[in-house]
């Protein structure tokens, strides 16, 4: 089969289509012939060499995978061959069959298609177990209803699952993006408070907005930029999540005001997780998230697709950031 290598860390040129091994089952373990791959900024991050994948995992790109069952391993149970379903996986979504862990599948939600399912398990994942995180067993923000919820870039994959679940959950939410064209787009899915960060600085404007209350919770891409920002604008027993780190690795916190508030910093990966809470937190999408999209009030946002053997392209892409919702691959 054909897969996508990184040759060695670098740009985005060192992404090569080359053949490989064909996956085979293990107990547990089923194989899925790909009809898409999400493509993530976790992806960038291993193609720069700052990301590796766990041991054990495919040491080719891909997180997220949508397509048809092919094989089953043993103790494989409630699936069949030719289910459709979408995956979230360890790795190796970036070839045309990928090996998934039976407890990390999940079925094509009604009214969304094959191919646009694969931009579903990698977002809901990190939004379900970092900002509800019912039964994921790890800590999470715990976002109630009515509490203001901030979540920075609003317009890329995670924003955008972010703003769709947390307005279902009667949120009222605010955004960061770098254009109105992404601002109009996050109003569309329910954002109340729009920040151009490019413009405006967003911890005066959710301030103002809120009468001065803040947010309750923040759900951060960023990192060390804007870790003593996100304090400050914290409300009283607030929740900082922080998931990546585009603005750097090391930043001054300032223990007084988390004191003072009653706050908390939670910082967390997905793909480094044990294989039992991602069991835990795919279960819980499927039966939270699952829903809403079956009904209509989730969403998920395709900005386009690229194939599988222009996967440099699709990193350029996400890298320029002017796209909003999830890029693809497609074999």
């Amino acid at each position: 089969m054909r897969g996508v290598s990184i040759t060695e860390p670098g740009d985005a040129d060192v992404l090569h289509l080359t053949d490989v091994d064909a996956p085979s089952p293990g107990p547990g373990q089923v194989v899925i012939d790909t009809a898409a791959a999400g493509v993530n900024r976790a992806d960038v991050m291993q193609r720069l060499g700052h990301y590796p994948p766990p041991k054990g995992a495919s040491p080719l790109p891909g997180l997220e995978v949508s397509g048809t069952i092919r094989q089953l391993g043993p103790d494989v149970e409630g699936w069949s061959i030719g289910d459709e379903v979408c995956a979230l996986v360890d790795g190796g979504g970036y070839a045309e069959q990928v090996l998934v862990p039976a407890a990390q599948l999940l079925p094509v939600p009604a009214g969304v298609s094959l191919q646009d399912a694969a931009g579903l398990p990698e977002v809901a994942c990190t939004v379900w177990s970092n900002v509800f995180g019912t039964n994921t067993g790890c800590l999470t923000a715990n976002l109630q209803p009515g509490e203001v919820f901030l979540v920075h870039g609003g317009s890329s994959g995670i924003g955008t699952m972010a703003i769709q679940l947390a307005t279902a959950a009667g949120a009222r939410v605010a955004v960061t993006a770098g254009s109105e064209e992404k601002l109009a787009f996050c109003r569309d899915l329910g954002a109340d408070i729009t920040v151009n960060y490019r413009e405006q600085d967003f911890v005066e404007e959710v301030r103002a907005a809120t009468d001065g209350h803040g947010a309750d919770v923040i759900l951060d891409l960023m990192g060390a930029k804007y870790l003593p920002r996100n304090v400050d604008l914290l409300a009283t027993a607030g929740r900082l999540v922080v998931i990546g780190l585009m603005g750097g690795r090391t930043g001054e916190l300032d223990l007084g005001a988390l004191l003072r508030k009653r706050a908390a910093v939670i910082a967390t990966s997905l793909r480094a997780r044990p294989a039992d809470e991602k069991a835990a937190i795919v279960a819980a999408v499927r039966e939270h998230v699952w829903p809403l999209l079956e009904e209509g009030a989730v969403r998920p946002i395709i900005h386009g697709t690229h194939p599988l053997d222009r996967a440099a392209d699709a990193h350029r892409e996400l890298e320029a950031s002017g796209h909003i919702g999830k890029i693809l691959l497609t074999p």
